[in-house]
Parts: C-alpha cells; structure tokens; sequence
C-alpha cells in the first residue's frame, strides 16, 4: 500500500502445505503505476517475514516465466534461490508456459535478516553458526 492508502499490487501465499512440508506457493505482481517504486518489494518482505514467523513456514517458492527480469530480480534481492526450470508449467494467456522454480528457506531468511549473518558470539567472543 502507498503512502495514499493506494494498493499498489497483490501478494499472495497459495497452497500451505503443513506436516512434514511446511511449505507455501508465493505470487504477487504490481499494478502498473506502481512497478518499479519499490511497493511491492516492501510489501514482500512484510509477508515473507510473516510467513516464516507466525506461520512458521520452512519453505516458499515462487515460479517465474524465465523472460521476466524484474520478477526474476526481485525474488534474488528477497533470497531466492533457482533451482530448476519446469517445462509447460502454466496456462497463461491461453499458452502452456515454461517457469523457473525459486525458493526460500526459513533458515535463509533468518540469516538474511541477522545483523551477523546468523553468526552468534559466544562468552569467549568465537563465532558460531
């Protein structure tokens, strides 16, 4: 949301999978006035830190058409890691599409999110990971 009260885009957590999974399908996009502002990035950040907190997920993947370069950069920004392309994935605008899987780790975010990198100090003053 804008400064405005403006919804500047979507997120959304599809298919939580608990048990032994863990696990949740991430999609989003921006409306077009506002992409490239830096909205949706805040507001992904906002729902992945939710998601791995309260929710206490393990794993998000986000699958991305391999020609979108700015959703492809955003989830590299986020963390995300590739790891593999999926061949006729999804139906979009009446075509089979081919999408790259891109996933996050709880233990990854953290780490992100820790001001030493997930290193903590002991007595002594010796890192440990």
């Amino acid at each position: 949301m804008t400064d405005a009260e403006e919804i500047a885009g979507v997120i959304n957590v599809n298919e939580i999978v608990r048990g032994s999974f863990q696990s949740a399908y991430l999609g989003y996009y921006a409306f077009e006035p506002f992409a490239g502002r830096g909205f949706l990035h805040r507001g992904l950040r906002a729902v992945i830190g939710h998601c791995f907190g309260e929710l206490k997920l393990h794993r998000l993947e986000a699958n991305i058409q391999p020609e979108n370069a700015r959703s492809i950069a955003m989830v590299q920004r986020l963390g995300f890691r590739r790891e593999g392309l999926s061949p006729r994935y999804l139906k979009v605008c009446g075509r089979w599409r081919d999408h790259e899987r891109w996933a996050l780790l709880s233990d990854d975010w953290r780490r992100r999110k820790s001001p030493n990198n997930g290193l903590h100090r002991t007595a002594d003053g010796r890192s440990e990971g």
